[in-house]
């Protein structure tokens, strides 16, 4: 059973950045973490999980919600078993739990009938991410 941990959490000032980590591990047999995309949801209070950023096995395919366009960046390093999340110029409206999730279908990202938040089927446990004004 994949299993997903994220670390760099915590509270930053309006402007200010922050470095989300997500280790990954329990793989089943030859399937290390090169082969599932892996990606980034939050969820504010009151709010609908969102998906918010993803990448390809690879790496070479990332997307973004509008959201956090220019300001987020995912990584990866399949070497570490660990995605990334680069957080910049944060707003008081980033301010959310967040969460590392994994899937072996890229198309599991993508909200179309269904919320990506229902399809994607690991996930990590969150880590509180507070940006104040």
């Amino acid at each position: 059973q994949l299993q997903l941990v994220e670390s760099g959490g915590g509270l930053v000032q309006s402007g200010g950045s922050l470095r989300l980590s997500c280790a990954a591990s329990g793989f089943g047999s030859g399937f290390g973490f090169r082969y599932y995309t892996a990606g980034w949801f939050r969820q504010a209070p009151g709010k609908e999980r969102e998906v918010i950023s993803y990448i390809s096995t690879s790496g070479t395919t990332i997307k973004y919600a509008d959201s956090v366009k220019g300001r987020f960046i995912i990584s990866r390093d399949n070497a570490k078993n660990t995605v990334y999340l680069q957080m910049n110029s944060l707003k008081p409206e980033d301010t959310a739990v967040y969460y590392c999730a994994a899937d072996m279908v890229f198309q599991h990202f993508i909200d179309s009938d269904y919320p990506a938040s229902t399809l994607v089927d690991y996930w990590g446990k969150g880590t509180q991410v507070t940006v104040s004004s």
